[in-house]
């Protein structure tokens, strides 16, 4: 099978999933993803030691490849996805909001879901850099080799979690749509517009993502553009404005200065990371043709 026909079959799945009538009927859904994503991070950082328990460690390098711009570029880059990886949140701290107390039940949401992050993305990157060193792939699972079982595991994982990742995100445009054809209820007419409108959007996706495989490249503008104002410069800006804050004069300051110095620290660094990925998907372009089956 190639990266075409399976990138097909996954938008076939997701235009099947899509006909779900909210975000609400996600959440054995997004459960699941959850899961998945333990589940991959568990399966592959034990495949990862175990290769790199195997290698030649003297062969390891760590050191960073290319010139001085080429390594500037690439921090850029790796920026917005790192703040991709803390996209996956947002759900739980938009889901906390709806039963009180809000404050205490988002901070439960938000805690649980960075918790995962750190446990199962950023180990597994730690792990796979101390195995591969600055060698590794932007898929891990494709430099490894043995047990192939687990491999295999991890790849089923890895397609769960992203195919319920993908329905989360994609969720405010069909609302979007559906507010717009004021489809708001379960008629027969209400499903046709749904299935209009899905199927039209997914196959726009499945076009783009057939013709232009940069994931990583991807995942990172993804991050700058989207994730990077989200988690960390709109809260900054939102607790200036809405929260109540201490009485003492001092500490009112620190509080604006911290939160200020935030939202301005963390759009600079979206702009570098749109930088960095706009520039990596500028060389990708160079090297890989349209449809390329990677």
């Amino acid at each position: 099978m190639t990266l075409q026909q399976f990138i097909i079959l996954f938008g076939a799945f997701e235009l099947l999933l899509s006909q779900l009538p909210d975000i609400h009927s996600l959440r054995w859904v997004n459960a699941i993803c959850t899961a998945s994503t333990v589940g991959f991070a568990g399966t592959t950082i034990g495949a990862t030691v175990h290769d790199g328990y195997r290698i030649d460690r003297k062969e390891v390098s760590y050191s960073l490849q290319g010139n001085t711009a080429t390594k500037i570029f690439r921090a850029f880059n790796a920026l917005g996805t790192i703040a991709f990886s803390f996209g996956d949140a947002m759900l739980p701290e938009i889901q906390s909001t709806v039963r009180e107390p809000v404050r205490k039940n988002m901070y439960k949401g938000v805690s649980a879901a960075y918790t995962i992050i750190v446990m199962s993305y950023w180990t597994l990157a730690f792990s796979g850099y101390w195995a591969f060193g600055s060698q590794v792939p932007p898929y891990i699972l494709s430099s490894l080799t043995a047990p192939r079982w687990a491999i295999v595991m991890a790849n089923v994982f890895a397609v769960i979690q992203i195919a319920g990742c993908f329905q989360i995100y994609c969720r405010p445009t069909f609302a979007h749509f559906e507010e717009r054809v004021q489809a708001k209820n379960r008629s027969c007419r209400s499903c046709l517009w749904r299935l209009m409108y899905t199927s039209a959007y997914m196959a726009v996706i499945t076009l783009v993502s057939a013709a232009m495989p940069f994931f990583g490249d991807f995942v990172s503008i993804c991050g700058a553009v989207g994730f990077t104002p989200l988690d960390f410069v709109l809260p900054g800006l939102a607790l200036l404005k809405t929260s109540k804050l201490p009485d003492n004069l001092g500490s009112q300051y620190a509080v604006k200065v911290l939160s200020a110095a935030v939202a301005v620290m963390f759009s600079i660094i979206g702009v570098l990371a749109c930088i960095g990925a706009i520039r990596s998907i500028t060389l990708d372009v160079r090297t890989y043709k349209f449809f390329h089956d990677m």
